[in-house]
């Protein structure tokens, strides 16, 4: 059974808990790999958000994609790089929250996603949600009953 102090934190909103965009690295679905993978090497991340020219969301792109866009069966084909849009080698499939939803929500889904895209509901990234923010509203709230 849920207790009501429970059934409060489910149902609270994620807008306090959102990285706001401009702090958050992304690229454009315009960019050639060779810019994504220099984004990607300098913040550390291993998927950034992909935007397009009036920053809705796009999909993610991962150091991964990009290293298996230039691998060839020899060897691996930096000169590539600078000729892949990163629209060709994104995800497209990727789980969206809108800002608007609750923290069951971003529970449900942050299981299996490091960080959570959100989204207002005319699609402009607003920001993202991360599985460690979860973590510790959740810690915060199982240790403080």
């Amino acid at each position: 059974m849920i207790v009501s102090r429970n059934r409060d934190l489910l149902n609270m909103g994620i807008q306090d808990f959102i990285i706001s965009s401009e702090k958050v690295a992304h690229v454009q679905s315009m960019n050639n790999a060779e810019h994504a993978l220099l984004v990607l090497t300098r913040t550390g991340y291993s998927a950034i958000p992909v935007l397009d020219m009036k920053y809705r969301l796009q999909g993610l792109l991962s150091m991964k994609m990009i290293t298996e866009s230039i691998l060839g069966l020899e060897h691996i084909e930096f000169d590539k790089l600078s000729t892949i849009k990163v629209e060709d080698i994104m995800d497209t499939n990727v789980a969206v929250l809108k800002n608007t939803d609750t923290f069951q929500r971003a529970l449900e889904l942050v299981i299996n996603n490091a960080f959570l895209c959100v989204v207002d509901e005319d699609n402009m990234f607003v920001g993202i949600l991360t599985r460690r923010v979860v973590l510790k509203q959740l810690k915060k709230y199982v240790y403080s009953t």
